[in-house]
């Protein structure tokens, strides 16, 4: 790698890491003031799992284009304008607090789409710099994105503490976010290589249709190993504080402290896990973290005690922190089809979202919140039988 592509590899990384962190603080910002909404809006368990609903139909109408979008306009181009476009929805969200349910609803169908988009294009570029490295960095951006959560959740819990309104803090986060990331992510390195010219009479090369992905077993099944994991970190993020608050009676500040701890854990398994994954290789070290989140979920659960229950939420948080990044550079592992193959795991993943938080509101209504947790550890068991297709093809290297 010459002087000049290392520079510009590492100005990628830097930006990368910014775009990561970004939409996580973002996210959780929104993610930790969600009992606060519940309360103020009135809601039941399953009417908050409906409304949370919005937001995966939003991401779910974006990320099926994605993969396109991102072909034909650049990771760089996508993640600054879908920035600006999550602030606005956040925005939007903020003044729902008080104008209703609706207006709600609307500013989280807005900030699900961009926030999908903003996912796919974040982690093709990701890709893109892993494979100029030549080593696993992927769950290190994947940690600048729980950085970000971490980040958000102890702002949160620090508004919460002062007695901030709602609106006033979203509506800072969204104009921050907006403003900054569009600037962050100009360093960001080309999504593909140009291609070497061709020999006077060669035939030219044909560009696979991005919707081929979504007919290779392969792409499916990793696909269905990133839901897995994609429900117990949107489990985790939607409900670990109110499950904290309404199951294990503790205070709202309490509560969002327990969603911080769950990203303090997540961070860390991500920040370390290149080293495990260099070392073991993918598939045996997730069907270990699945295990291990199942575990801690399970304590979580059944904990008679909150400081227990506590215990329960680092290993819950240590569990999942490699199964969404893994499974995104599982799917682009072959750097001429990433765009595409991103594109369709995280559309498949996301489901999760779509189906992950009424499942649980409901099951909340009927049983409560602490018991339909249990929905999770029966999703691990499914990512311990389905990790074996993380392992790189034998086309792509190791």
């Amino acid at each position: 790698m010459s002087d000049t592509t290392r520079d510009e590899t590492h100005r990628g990384i830097r930006a990368t890491y910014a775009a990561f962190i970004a939409t996580g603080f973002i996210f959780a910002s929104w993610a930790s003031r969600i009992p606060q909404f519940k309360e103020q809006l009135g809601l039941s368990a399953g009417q908050l799992g409906l409304v949370l609903l919005s937001i995966a139909i939003g991401s779910l109408v974006a990320l099926p284009m994605a993969g396109a979008i991102v072909t034909r306009f650049g990771s760089r181009r996508t993640v600054a304008t879908l920035a600006v476009l999550d602030g606005a929805a956040l925005a939007v969200v903020a003044l729902g607090y008080e104008a209703g349910v609706p207006v709600v609803v609307l500013g989280l169908v807005s900030f699900g789409f961009a926030q999908g988009g903003w996912d796919v294009a974040m982690n093709v570029q990701g890709a893109v710099v892993e494979r100029r490295l030549g080593r696993a960095i992927m769950p290190r951006f994947h940690a600048g994105f729980s950085l970000g959560t971490v980040a958000g959740a102890l702002l949160s819990a620090l508004m919460v503490w002062l007695g901030v309104p709602v609106p006033l803090h979203l509506l800072v986060v969204a104009a921050l976010v907006a403003a900054s990331v569009p600037v962050a992510v100009r360093s960001f390195v080309p999504d593909t290589e140009p291609e070497p010219e061709r020999e006077p009479g060669a035939p030219a090369s044909v560009k696979a249709s991005p919707l081929l992905a979504w007919t290779e077993p392969r792409t499916l099944l990793i696909g269905l190993f990133v839901l897995t994991f994609a429900f117990a970190e949107g489990t985790s993020n939607d409900w670990a504080s109110v499950a904290l608050i309404d199951g294990h009676g503790t205070s709202d500040t309490v509560g969002t402290l327990g969603f911080a701890v769950v990203l303090v854990a997540m961070t860390a398994g991500r920040w370390f896990g290149p080293h495990l994954l260099d070392r073991y290789g993918r598939a045996g070290l997730l069907q270990i973290m699945a295990v291990t989140a199942a575990a801690g979920l399970l304590l979580f659960v059944y904990a008679p005690t909150v400081p227990l229950a506590f215990v329960g939420t680092v290993f819950w948080g240590l569990g999942t922190a490699l199964g969404f990044p893994v499974g995104m550079s599982a799917a682009a592992d072959e750097p001429t089809r990433a765009a595409s193959r991103v594109s369709v795991v995280a559309s498949i993943g996301y489901c999760a979202f779509l189906g992950g938080p009424p499942l649980v509101g409901l099951l909340g209504d009927v049983f409560s919140v602490l018991t339909a947790l249990l929905a999770v550890v029966v999703a691990m068991v499914v990512a311990v039988l389905v990790a074996p297709a993380t392992k790189p093809p034998a086309t792509a290297s190791e």
